[in-house]
Formats: C-alpha cells, sequence, structure tokens
C-alpha cells in the first residue's frame, strides 16, 4: 500500500524517490483523435476531468474521473476531438474538495479561471514557421529597452491602432502628430537589439471581463504561467486569440531585428491558499512553516524552487516559453528566492534550445527567506551561476544616487567620492587591479546588468528633478546625457527603461512637483510614453541613438572576458574630483581602433584631460553622440565641458 505523507515530508529524499515524476507530458496533450490528461497530485485521494463549453459561466459538459498512474500522477485519455474545449480539475484531498486550473494550461478563457484545449498549430500567425531570430552572437553584444506593454501606445500621440495590445506592438510605420516615428519605428531607429517585456504571462489583477474600464497593472502578479495575458489581446474570452497576437508580436519584433525578453515571476503566485498550486498538492509549491507561508517575496507568499517538481514546472514553463513563442530571454524578478540549482538547471535546458537566449535576474530577495543564504542566487553569488546575469544596482546608485531616498544625488549629479564605484560598473563589477573598494561579484561581464532606471522607483528624469532641485533644466539634461554614456560605454550589458531616451517622467496627478515612484497600479497618463516629449528632447534621443551605435560599431566596449578588460582597459591616475577616464588598447574582441579613450566628467567645471600630442578624433561630446568625427584633437590636452562624456578614439 501507498505510504501517505504528510506535508512536511515533502522535501523528504523518500517523497521525492516515489513522487517524482521526470516525463515531460503533464497538462492536456491535444490531437484531432484524442486528448491526454495529465496532473501531479500526490497527495489527492481522487481527481476528475470537469469539462466545459466556454471559460466562464455555467456550462458544464461533463466530469470525468481520473486515475492514478505513476509517480503522484492522475491521467485520463478522453477519445474525442477536444479543440477549443474548456477544463478544470476537481481535486480531493481528504475533506477538501477543490476545483483548479491546470498548472500547465496552455491557454485559458477570460480571467484565467479554466483552462483550454487547444490545437496550438492553429495559432501560428502567417510566417510563423519561417520565423527567425534576429542575429545575435555574445551576451555583452545586447543592449536591453525595458517595455510594459501598454506603455508603447496608450498615449493618444503615439499614431499606435492597437492601444494597450500586443498587436499595437507589432504594428510599424506609426508616428506621432508632429512626424516622428514611434513605437515598433521608434525602437528599431534607436538601435536596440532586445525589448524586454514587463510579464505578458496571465496575471491576476486586471479583470478580463471589463476591459471598458481603465485598468492598469505592472503584472507581478502571476495567476497563470504558460499562457499569455489576456488584456493585452483583442478577445480574451477565447483563448485562442491572445496566442495568436503574442505570436504575431513576436515575430513583428524579430522581423524588425528586435530579439524579445520575458519578465518571468516564478518566485511567488498572487494568491496563498486560493493559488492553483496550493489546490492541487496543499503547501507543496510554497515554503509554509507551521502553516505560514514564508514572504520572502514581500506579495504574500515565496515558491518552493528548491522541491523538484516546482524546479521542474519552472524549468519546463521557461522550456516551453521558448519553443511555443520564440522568446529570446528571460528576466527573473527577485530571483535571490531562487536557489542556484534552479537557476543553473534553467541555463541547462535553455542552452539546448539555443545558447543565445538572455538569462539574469534580480539579484537580491523582497524580504527576509527561510531558503538558506548559501542557497539563494543572489548578486553575491553570480560567480556559482552558469551565465545568468544579475542587476547591478551597485552602478544604478553609484551614477544617480540611492533609490530608496529620493533626494540623494549620484556621480552624474554631483556627490563626492563615487568614482571608485563607477570604475566598479565600467569593468562590469569583474576583478580589476586598478578598483578599489569594491569586490568582484562575477568574472564573467555578459552578467553584469548595468542600467540606471526601470519601472520600479524614479525615472532617471524624476531623480534628477527630486534630487538636483537647484540645477538648471539643461544642468539635468546633462546629466541624463552622461547616465546614458556611462551605462553605453561601460563592459557588461547595458539596459534602460523605455523613454529614458525621451527624458520619460510619471508626474502625481494634481501634485505639482511630484513623481509616481511606484506606478504599478497607476493610470495610463502616468505611465504611458509621451510621444510629444521625442519632438522636444530629440537632441536627447539622437545623443542615446548615437551612444548605441558606437557601441555596436566598437567590440572593445563589449568585451567577453574578465582577463581582457584587466588586460585592455586601463583607468588614469591622479584626476581631479568628479572625473573618471580610461582607455582601451591593444585591439580586445577584434577591435579595429588602435585606441579608445573615455572620459567621464561630472563636475560643474571644464576639466582639461591629456592627449600626449597625438591625434585623436572625438566621436563622443556634451551635444553629440555617434559614428561619425565630430571634431579632430592634436595638442597636448582636450577640454572636456562640464557635467558630459567625451570619448575619442586614436587615428
Amino acid at each position: 500500500m501507498e505510504k501517505k505523507y504528510q506535508k512536511h515530508q515533502y522535501s523528504t529524499k523518500q517523497f521525492n524517490e516515489l513522487y517524482f515524476y521526470n516525463k515531460n507530458d503533464l497538462g492536456a496533450t491535444y490531437s484531432k483523435e484524442r486528448t491526454q490528461f495529465k496532473v501531479w497530485a500526490p497527495t489527492a485521494d481522487k481527481v476528475a476531468v470537469k469539462l466545459y463549453e466556454e471559460g466562464l459561466g455555467d456550462n458544464l459538459i461533463k466530469k470525468i474521473s481520473m486515475y492514478k498512474g505513476v509517480a503522484g500522477t492522475w491521467e485520463l485519455i478522453v477519445e474525442e476531438d477536444l479543440n477549443e474545449t474548456y477544463y478544470t480539475y476537481e481535486v480531493t484531498t481528504g475533506d477538501a474538495v477543490n476545483e483548479a486550473i491546470d498548472p500547465y494550461a496552455k491557454a485559458a478563457g477570460a480571467n484565467g479561471i479554466r483552462g483550454m484545449i487547444l490545437d496550438l498549430n492553429r495559432t501560428n500567425p502567417k510566417g510563423w514557421a519561417e520565423d527567425k531570430k534576429p542575429e545575435f552572437k555574445e551576451d555583452t553584444d545586447a543592449i536591453i529597452y525595458e517595455l510594459h506593454v501598454r506603455d508603447l501606445s496608450m498615449n493618444s500621440d503615439s499614431g499606435i491602432k492597437n492601444k494597450g495590445k500586443y498587436l499595437g506592438i507589432a504594428e510599424t510605420k506609426t508616428v506621432s502628430t508632429s512626424g516622428l516615428p514611434t513605437g515598433m519605428d521608434h525602437m528599431k531607429e534607436l538601435g536596440i537589439t532586445h525589448v524586454h517585456l514587463l510579464p505578458v504571462f496571465d496575471y491576476h489583477t486586471v479583470d478580463e471581463t471589463k476591459l471598458q474600464t481603465p485598468q492598469f497593472n505592472w503584472g507581478y502578479d502571476p495567476k497563470n504561467y504558460n499562457l499569455p495575458e489576456g488584456s493585452y489581446s483583442t478577445d480574451p474570452f477565447h483563448g485562442e486569440v491572445r496566442i495568436k497576437e503574442f505570436k504575431q508580436m513576436v515575430k513583428a519584433l524579430h522581423d524588425n531585428g528586435i530579439r524579445v525578453i520575458m519578465d518571468v515571476v516564478y518566485n511567488h503566485t498572487f494568491a496563498n491558499e486560493e493559488s492553483n498550486f496550493h489546490k492541487i498538492v496543499p503547501e507543496y509549491y510554497h515554503r509554509v512553516v507551521e502553516g505560514k507561508f514564508s514572504d520572502g517575496s514581500a506579495c504574500g507568499n515565496e515558491t518552493a524552487s528548491e522541491r523538484a517538481m516546482v524546479r521542474k514546472f519552472i524549468v519546463d514553463s521557461v522550456v516551453y516559453w521558448a519553443t511555443e513563442y520564440h522568446i529570446d530571454g528571460f528576466r527573473f524578478d527577485l530571483m535571490a528566492l531562487h536557489d542556484i540549482e534552479t537557476m543553473n538547471a534553467v541555463r541547462e535546458a535553455i542552452d539546448e534550445i539555443n545558447p543565445t537566449i538572455l538569462l539574469y535576474g534580480e539579484g537580491w530577495t523582497g524580504s527576509d527567506s527561510i531558503l538558506p543564504k548559501e542557497k539563494q542566487a543572489l548578486k553575491a553569488h553570480t560567480y556559482k551561476l552558469n551565465r545568468v546575469g544579475a542587476f547591478s544596482d551597485d552602478m544604478r546608485d553609484a551614477i544617480k544616487g540611492s533609490v530608496f531616498e529620493g533626494e540623494d544625488t549620484g556621480f552624474v549629479s554631483g556627490k563626492a567620492g563615487l568614482e571608485e564605484a563607477i570604475k566598479f560598473g565600467v569593468v562590469a563589477s569583474t576583478s580589476h587591479p586598478q578598483v578599489k573598494d569594491h569586490i568582484a561579484w562575477t568574472h564573467n561581464p555578459g552578467q553584469c546588468i548595468n542600467y540606471t532606471s526601470v519601472h520600479d522607483n524614479f525615472t532617471l528624469w524624476d531623480k534628477l528633478a527630486m534630487s538636483c532641485k537647484d540645477a538648471t533644466k539643461e544642468q539635468r539634461i546633462r546629466m541624463n546625457k552622461l547616465s546614458a554614456a556611462i551605462i553605453l560605454t561601460s563592459q557588461g550589458v547595458p539596459l534602460f527603461q523605455a523613454g529614458e531616451e525621451i527624458l520619460r517622467s510619471k508626474p502625481v496627478e494634481g501634485q505639482e512637483g511630484m513623481y509616481d515612484h511606484n506606478s504599478y497600479v497607476s493610470s495610463d497618463s502616468v505611465n504611458a510614453i509621451r510621444w510629444s516629449n521625442k519632438k522636444k528632447y530629440y537632441s536627447v534621443y539622437e545623443y542615446y541613438r548615437g551612444l548605441i551605435a558606437f557601441r555596436k560599431e566598437h567590440p572593445a566596449l563589449r568585451m567577453r572576458t574578465e582577463a581582457d578588460i584587466k588586460e585592455h582597459l586601463v583607468f588614469l591616475d591622479d584626476l581631479p574630483e568628479h572625473v573618471v577616464a580610461y582607455t582601451i588598447k591593444g585591439n580586445p574582441n577584434e577591435e579595429e581602433a588602435k585606441e579608445i579613450y573615455v572620459i567621464f566628467n561630472a563636475s560643474n567645471k571644464k576639466v582639461k584631460m591629456p592627449l600626449g600630442n597625438e591625434t585623436w578624433n572625438v566621436y563622443v561630446n556634451a551635444d553629440n553622440a555617434g559614428t561619425t568625427v565630430l571634431s579632430v584633437e592634436d595638442k597636448e590636452t582636450v577640454v572636456v565641458d562640464e557635467i558630459s562624456a567625451m570619448v575619442l578614439i586614436k587615428q
């Protein structure tokens, strides 16, 4: 007789040996002749499949009992064509009877309440079989643009028809009233390599049955991990629509040379006891101590990635998105809530599909976790991770000041003593003999994600407004441009928030001088990119565009190894306060330029920098950036303007 396990025994070796199911057929597997249902529910006494005509409402077709399979699974085969039929599992455990959506559901109706059986081949848009990933070789070649689906199109001046939708991102030839490209064409013109989409899996907090009512959420509240969010589709009621439109978006981005990264939130679920995981196998998928959910996410719970079937679920899910939807990268929310072994298992599985798929995440937790520190995928443990990157909060706070103190300043805004922190960011948080007071947290520059602003906290422009109230607008624009120059000339992987290149702001409605630092449920009027800013701040936009083009043209800015950075990148010593400068020579990474000279002057004064009576071409200065020569300098020194960057190449 099979031994009945208690919840506290979930993590034991014996439970694992009895109940680890290693096949890849969980969920509903469809063919025209039959559908196989398989669910992992080792503690259940009975399980049944309930078939429905629709995703909502009182339209049960029938309930069919499942039978016990191997390793804690329950299964059922229905010998008929169930395409576009909806389903749930009814799970009986002791006295509790719960109805739950399949955790492995690939489609669902409105609000993700019932799974949907679907012939996925019918959801493929025209040309999907020929869809090709844009060319991309090394992690350090990435230039990432972080974007919320709605933010790109909701502004009235976007010129985009399908506002707030996947199809809105797919639209081309859209312009603002001033005639400048918006949306897809803007991103293509800017030159980014990857767009990082805030959560686009099916999340909980937007009611898909009431899309005429204004609603907004960032989406960090997971409901169904393996199907797209319905509110970004033109029809959330029919599960096939969101899938087809999501694929159309991916294909359009690929066709325009842009890869797609998904923000994934496997670290917690929106609901605790009401989550589908808990209803099917109570307390297995979460970290629970004496009946209380551990809350390392600060969202009510955290998932137990160290358990075999949770780890399997995460790996299976990432693999599914990478194959079915052709996704090119994954950003893990609160990655340190996952154990190191799980993150390396994800990398191993992804490498079998395509090793150019990027993996990175937040190397911290939201709150205290019961997962032992030494097992957490923390930023400090990045060296134990196989090609899984982490965000550099070191570089972020060094550039603009602490994200937790609105009025704190950073290097670009005049704070003293941050030169070493900037240098640490320049070498992508690797070990370098000229960087003091900082301990390397990676030995692979491709693991360091350098950034100044993302959706969380103040936008860069708002942070500068909050912390530099006495500065002129022109000075703050200089700070913004200097920030971009630091990020886009440093080693590692640069990432920036969509709209930063046109001074994106999130002003609090009706409160002069106040800015929204946590706009996760704020209105579109706060969150949407204001396309009129592109004309207003066109010189800033052109500066970002020029820096991106310059970075792409010079592989020395994208070195692949710590050894190369140590050998070829040399900082200048004995510089004035608020100045960082370095040279790169020796043709690393197949660089054609003889020598690159990068100078950051964050002081309020012009500085003279040595040139050694050699001839240099200037490609970046206070006003312009790009791949054309701005001036030729051949004297003993060059003057670098206040609050600005200069990049020169030796002839």
